[in-house]
């Protein structure tokens, strides 16, 4: 080829790769998708995202999205939106709600700043060491992660032992910062510590002589440990600790290639093993005081001159080192970053919901926002709930606009609007997020006056007239609870102002409050503590208990004090707005209800809503509660009503902020008007109401257990004589001998297996055999009935002397589709297939319409075919009485339809199944119970026996072939125009 060509080609080529000829950047395909604009909104496969273009830590992030009433992306992007990703973005976790910043205190501390790695440069502790048996060490460091050479970060010497203790690490350039322990010269592995990242880390190192147990710890996280270093032999007393050198003699004999280099800070020295708990309070700056030898002093130092003067600096504590989840579209990889690092994010909706949030701006309540923004002279309500907020809010501004706030709604006349109710719910959202994120924002502004202002506006919106917007805006919110949230959080961030000079704080409104206060471990570990709500008593209802047992754990664990966070709302419209929770039905309490039957309504919050929360220096503290709160039982007349102790889990739906659970809660004391309950953790919880309709009593029951057991048996002995009949008369073969056959099998076999039952009780596995036995027999039983119905179809109303489709046709559809229907079921649902207590199907679950829906289906269109071959009948009784009595008198008309409609509904009822159509009405009535065993248990007796002789009758070859309904003494003359 010619060279030109070669050219020609090249450029060709170089052109569809859409790379100009004269460049030598990197190539771009022009058919990529553009990337996602700031603002852009791009529907998926799980809803609609809206890409922010902002830059925030994911706690920020999060915030900003929840106050927009969306989430962080739970799942990585796909489809079109991450194709059209171009960087990092932030990943969303089920249980964010439930996932709060950590609270960090600023402090300013000295630093010592080993630069590069010489012999001088060390920091000796002037008090020698007495003897240790055990130990822990921890310091904040930041690792030089261009030092690759192994370093000692600290080195306990003893006179006649020089590597008695010390913690040696080094950096693997663009990896992780691996340490080892070193004990009387036996060194550990190098493992893992913590990110070579140049940050702030804090680590801990703790050594036991008994049994030679030690553990690294990084950032409040055991990263490594095990046992036999240096086992049965104490460091020596008279030892010399020394800061950023190795010891090759006492207190001396250092040298460059062991020097640290990096900032070290926060130095401590324990003469015993901190436990995990003690350890997240050293990481953040409170050393525990028990065992402490030297705590963090530079003046207690003799430091080298070439590290002076040091250096000040502030320090977050506990350092900023928790990791959030992230998805990197270039490798379309999962993967995690430091939360505070600022990147982008994705807020994403259910499409209804965000559909929901568009339309907001047209809801009711508009004025309301537009007084309070003109009152204001400023955007304090949004009146698109999907626009973002610009602009800073300081805490004393958020207070005078909630002052501005608390008087338009305290003056409002009118119910508010569902708009306005969706403005003031983000406006708090906003109020509370904020000190989240700069520690340093707590210690100045109005937080008390603040708070006051919050719990009123939230006292406010819960006003009982305010219910409807409440249930306008719930699929957006979640309900009221979204303020229980929000209140909480103002809590939390109250706790950390607290002081010695104000160890309590409390506010009360109409319908919500909350105390915050500083709690003495030691002092409650005889009484523990008791919160009551306005009107409670500590020995009655209205109150929570954190029992002294918990005081005593935590005193255990090494804690002094914590900060003990109470909070209650008490309105109506939890009630109106929580209703037909999705909550399984427990069984009765009580013997005397266990002993009624009862048909599920529903359930609803019937208390308070109270909360509570424990505090430390470290974060929150999960504490086991008791609770005694009054409900309203006695206002469902006519009913039963169960209470459950019920508590609210923000990780079960993030769509809607949460849902009621009952996991480790429950009923300590049972009292006509109120509830005592305990829970094995804290959070907010509340008394549900289960409504039950009473039905049937214990003798009710029993005598229905006994009818029904009897009228199975004697319908079983009926159905089982029946089929031998039909094996032992010599019946000859036909289609509706054969439908009978199976027929009368399988509902003999599912009643023998329905007696068997109650027996089967005692046995799980018996049980579930039984329930499968049973599911698929009565399934086979109503399948022969629809059978029996399309035969009936065509020999009656579509009279035809041609094949019919066949018994394949039919034995597929009698027993082939049971088979299916019990295989899929169990396959779905195999935890919820049988019901707690009874060997039969789930009616709670959605086992019950794996029976329910197919005989639904047999019944409606069996009805159908009854009502059809009543009309061929009366047609066909009319015409008969036309030819024997060309002129009938009016009342031989009338008897003659009557007994024309009659005779084929009392045959044909029992052969159908239709007789199961009283079942429905079973929970109307006791009435209706007894007519369905009555019924059902004599549905096959009778009848089978005359069938017998009917089908011999008409193989002998009696008469000219007729249309014959399966039933005694019923036949039908041929239609006209069908042949004979």
């Amino acid at each position: 080829m010619a060279p030109w060509c070669y050219c020609v080609l090249c450029l060709l080529i170089r052109n569809l790769s859409g790379t100009p000829s004269n460049s030598s950047g990197e190539s771009r395909n022009p058919w990529a998708p553009a990337p996602v604009a700031p603002g852009e909104v791009v529907e998926t496969a799980g809803g609609v995202c809206k890409f922010s273009g902002q830059r925030l830590s994911w706690w920020q992030a999060q915030e900003s999205c929840e106050q927009q009433f969306g989430h962080l992306a739970l799942q990585p992007p796909d489809g079109v939106l991450a194709s059209r990703l171009r960087d990092l973005v932030w990943v969303g976790q089920r249980e964010v709600p439930l996932r709060r910043p950590p609270q960090r205190r600023a402090r300013t501390t000295a630093v010592l700043v080993f630069g590069e790695k010489t012999a001088d440069r060390a920091a000796r502790l002037r008090s020698p060491l007495p003897e240790l048996a055990a130990l822990t060490a921890c310091a904040h460091v930041q690792w030089d992660c261009a030092s690759s050479d192994p370093a000692a970060l600290f080195s306990v010497a003893a006179p006649a032992l020089p590597n008695a203790l010390q913690l040696r690490a080094f950096a693997e350039p663009g990896g992780v910062v691996r340490a080892a322990l070193v004990v009387r010269g036996h060194h550990a592995p190098f493992l893992a510590a913590f990110r070579a990242d140049g940050r702030w880390h804090h680590v801990c190192a703790t050594w036991e002589q008994r049994g030679g147990r030690w553990a690294l710890f990084s950032d409040g996280r055991r990263r490594a440990g095990a046992r036999g270093l240096g086992a049965g032999h104490p460091v020596p007393s008279g030892s010399i600790l020394v800061l950023g050198q190795d010891q090759d003699s006492l207190g001396g004999g250092f040298s460059a290639h062991d020097a640290f280099s990096g900032n070290l800070t926060d130095f401590h020295l324990w003469a015993r093993a901190l436990s995990p708990t003690q350890l997240h309070q050293a990481q953040a700056c409170a050393p525990p005081l028990e065992g402490l030898l030297f705590r963090w002093d530079p003046g207690a130092l003799d430091i080298a001159p070439s590290l002076l003067p040091m250096v000040w600096v502030r320090l977050l504590c506990p350092v900023p080192s928790e990791e959030c989840p992230t998805w990197n579209p270039a490798p379309r990889s999962e993967g995690s970053e430091l939360c505070l690092e600022p990147q982008l994010f994705l807020c994403c909706y259910r499409t209804e919901t965000y559909h929901r949030l568009q339309d907001a701006q047209s809801w009711p309540g508009q004025d309301v926002i537009s007084r309070v923004n003109a009152l204001a002279n400023d955007i304090v309500l949004l009146p698109d709930p999907l626009s973002e907020a610009h602009g800073t809010l300081s805490p004393a501004e958020a207070s005078s606009f909630l002052g501005l706030l608390e008087h338009v709604l305290a003056m409002e006349m009118a119910p508010l609007g569902p708009a306005t109710l969706l403005a003031v719910v983000r406006f708090l959202k906003r109020v509370v997020a904020l000190g989240a994120g700069d520690p340093e924002l707590l210690l100045t502004g109005p937080w008390e006056q603040l708070s006051q202002r919050v719990v009123s506006v939230a006292s406010l919106v819960l006003e009982e007239q305010v219910a409807d917007a409440w249930l306008s805006i719930r699929e957006v919110v979640g309900g009221p609870m979204t303020l229980v949230a929000s209140v909480q959080r103002l809590a939390a961030l109250l706790s950390t102002t607290m002081t010695s000079e104000q160890p309590r704080m409390r506010i009360q409104h109409r319908h919500a409050g909350l105390e915050v206060r500083s709690l003495r471990l030691r002092e409650a570990s005889t009484r523990g503590c008791f919160f009551t709500m306005p009107g409670g008593r500590p020995e009655g209802a209205g109150h929570i208990h954190i029992p002294a047992g918990e005081a005593r754990r935590l005193l255990r664990k090494g804690l002094s004090g914590v900060t003990v966070i109470h909070s209650w709302f008490t309105s109506r419209v939890f009630q109106h707005t929580l209703e037909g929770l999705d909550l399984q039905p427990q069984a009765p309490a009580s013997s005397e209800e266990a002993n009624r039957v009862q048909r599920f309504l529903g359930t609803q919050v019937g208390s308070a809503i109270i909360s509570s929360e424990v505090w430390d220096v470290t974060g929150e503290v999960s504490m086991a509660v008791t609770f005694h709160l009054q409900h309203q039982a006695q206002t469902f007349r006519h009913k039963l009503v169960e209470p459950v102790c019920a508590f609210w889990n923000y990780s079960i739906s993030p769509y809607t902020g949460g849902a009621w659970a009952t996991t480790g809660c429950s009923v300590a004391a049972l009292y006509p008007d109120s509830t005592a309950c305990f829970c094995n953790h804290s959070t907010s919880f509340a008394v549900l109401l289960q409504i039950y309709e009473v039905q049937r009593g214990p003798e009710e029951e029993s005598l229905l257990r006994t009818l029904s057991f009897v009228g199975c048996g004697v319908s079983f002995c009926a159905l089982t004589t029946t089929f031998l009949l039909f094996l032992a008369a010599g019946v000859p073969k036909s289609e509706r001998t054969t439908v009978h056959k199976n027929l009368t099998f399988s509902l003999a076999c599912a009643e023998g297996f329905l007696m068997t039952s109650e027996w089967a009780k005692a046995n799980e596995v018996a049980c579930v055999a039984v329930t499968v036995a049973m599911h698929f027999l009565f399934l086979a039983a109503f399948s022969w009935m629809l059978v029996e119905g399309l035969l009936l179809w065509r020999k009656v109303v579509a009279v035809s002397m041609h094949p019919g489709p066949g018994m394949r046709l039919y034995h597929a559809t009698g027993w082939g589709v049971p088979v299916g229907i019990v295989a899929v079921t169990l396959a779905m649902l195999p935890r919820d297939y049988v019901a707690p207590g009874h060997c039969w199907l789930n009616v709670h679950t959605y086992a019950i319409w794996a029976f329910v829906g197919p005989v639904l289906f047999v019944l409606t269109a069996n009805t159908c075919i009854l009502a059809r071959v009543v009309m061929v009948t009366v047609s066909s009784a009319r015409r008969r009485a036309r030819m024997l009595s060309p002129q009938p008198c009016l009342q031989e008309q009338i008897w003659t339809q009557i007994w024309a409609t009659v005779k084929p509904v009392l045959v044909l009822l029992p052969v159908l199944g239709l007789t199961w159509l009283v079942g429905i009405l079973v929970h109307l009535s006791p009435a209706w119970a007894y007519a369905a065993v009555g019924l059902n248990s004599i549905q096959m007796k009778r009848r089978r026996l005359r069938e017998v002789k009917a089908t011999q009758l008409e193989a002998q070859g009696e008469g000219t072939p007729r249309a014959v309904v399966p039933g005694p003494d019923l036949t039908l003359e041929p239609q006209e125009g069908v042949p004979s």
